[in-house]
């Protein structure tokens, strides 16, 4: 499965592909992963806060919701386990991306300068 994983990773960003074990050390580290064959999310959960590490959709099935299905599936299994908001960064030129988290409810609150190679990421969070 992580080989896949990386696979579709590296359809999704192949300027900067992780590999099968960059997602086991994930896993390792205390990350949440659901995964399907045309998209990924990663996040984890600390106390009552989440953290999204990433998230990709296969550029062929980009725009036909599975991104924000699987944003609905980590803010259910965020809340379930008594989370209260959820934390990401994005880079500042990913409009779809900012789209994205936007239309699902998630809310500039800072920016992190020169973060993504010289790109800054905005930092957006979601209250549950």
């Amino acid at each position: 499965m992580l080989n896949e994983l990386a696979n579709l990773h590296s359809t999704c960003f192949p300027h900067k592909p992780w590999t099968a074990n960059d997602f086991k050390e994930l896993k390792e580290s205390g990350c949440d992963i659901i995964a399907s064959q045309n998209g990924f999310v990663v996040w984890r959960v600390v106390a009552d806060e989440a953290e999204i590490i990433t998230i990709g959709v296969h550029p062929d099935a980009r725009g036909s919701g599975i991104a924000s299905a699987m944003l609905t599936l980590v803010e259910q299994d965020v809340k379930k386990r008594g989370g209260k908001k959820i934390f990401l960064e994005v880079a500042e030129d990913n409009l779809p991306a900012r789209r994205l988290y936007e239309g699902n409810g998630y809310m500039q609150i800072g920016i992190r300068p020169k973060y993504y190679d010289g790109i800054d990421a905005i930092m957006m969070e979601k209250t549950l």
